[in-house]
């Protein structure tokens, strides 16, 4: 028990951190010493399994399928999970109430977290081939071009959802960005976060009588969005690692592109969020940046030992 507990709050602290667009859970699982194990019991997930079900009724094929599960680690997984779900259930509503009063303030602080993302990858990337500073250019124009270009006003297409489900979870398996920053760039983090809560608050409302429609809505998008997670975690989240294996500096480098494109859009956010600039509000603005830059740094800082292109075969 005090094996699953440690590894469940490694999960909440892993959730805390992809929550938020440019703090990397990669990064707390490597800090955390269960990275390497992290990666062996995704790229261990063998969706054959599900073949093995109906064998559940004898006594030996129970035995099998429980052997199955702990040969992939699929125990790990799940309590790690509940770590995660549990802290972005909770930090979800918190930023979701950020966003509702304070949109301005918040979009500068995600403006500083990119950044500093963006400057620690960069430290210890070598962008000195024309091949690596193409995929550099290429990460930012296409950051730039897509960034809040999908954003959603309330609403958003399943497929959109599904997609954005899929390419988050592959930040699982990387150290210095986020899921949240995926979702950042692809102009759904709010919408879903707005999601995450309406379907938690009719789930609660459903204890005390409320109607079964009112969580209908925002559960499709929860549960599109998941199922997308799932795929990436078989699919995405093996071709990204691939992709490392392969061209580690080019890939880095992309995905520095990729945060340097999306400053983009917390700017213009912070711009349409606010009617009257006022000095209060700029210097409020200008101290989330550097708060938000600090907790990146900071966290680089007293990790300074770990180092994101370290080979981890998959």
């Amino acid at each position: 028990m005090r094996e699953w507990l440690s590894i469940y709050l490694k999960g909440v602290c892993m959730g805390a951190a992809d929550i938020v667009p440019g703090v990397s859970g990669g990064t707390i699982a490597l800090i955390a010493g269960i990275y390497d194990r992290l990666i062996a019991a995704i790229a261990a997930l063998d969706p054959r399994i599900l073949a093995t079900i109906p064998g559940l009724a004898s006594t030996e094929g129970r035995t099998r399928f429980r052997e199955d599960l702990f040969e992939m680690d699929v125990p790990f997984l799940l309590v790690l999970g509940a770590g995660i779900g549990t802290a972005v259930l909770l930090m979800s509503r918190l930023i979701h109430a950020a966003f509702e009063a304070y949109p301005a303030v918040l979009n500068g602080f995600f403006f500083g977290l990119i950044a500093a993302s963006a400057v620690v990858i960069y430290r210890v990337t070598d962008v000195n081939t024309p091949g690596r500073i193409g995929a550099l250019l290429v990460g930012a124009i296409l950051a730039f071009v897509v960034s809040g270009a999908a954003e959603s006003d309330g609403q958003a297409s399943l497929l959109l959802v599904f997609l954005a489900g899929a390419i988050a979870i592959s930040a699982m398996v990387l150290p210095g960005i986020s899921g949240a920053a995926f979702l950042y760039i692809l102009g759904q983090y709010e919408y879903m976060l707005g999601s995450l809560t309406a379907f938690v608050d009719a789930l609660v409302g459903l204890l005390g009588g409320g109607s079964v429609a009112v969580a209908v809505e925002p559960g499709v998008v929860v549960v599109v969005f998941m199922m997308g997670a799932l795929l990436g975690l078989l699919t995405m989240a093996r071709l990204v690692k691939r992709a490392f294996d392969r061209n580690r500096m080019a890939t880095l480098g992309f995905l520095v592109g990729l945060m340097i494109g999306a400053l983009r859009l917390p700017v213009e956010e912070a711009a349409a969020e606010t009617d009257v600039w006022t000095t209060g509000l700029i210097a409020a603005i200008v101290l989330a940046v550097v708060l938000g830059a600090a907790v990146v740094l900071g966290l680089d800082y007293y990790t300074d030992s770990l180092d994101y292109t370290e080979e981890t075969t998959v």
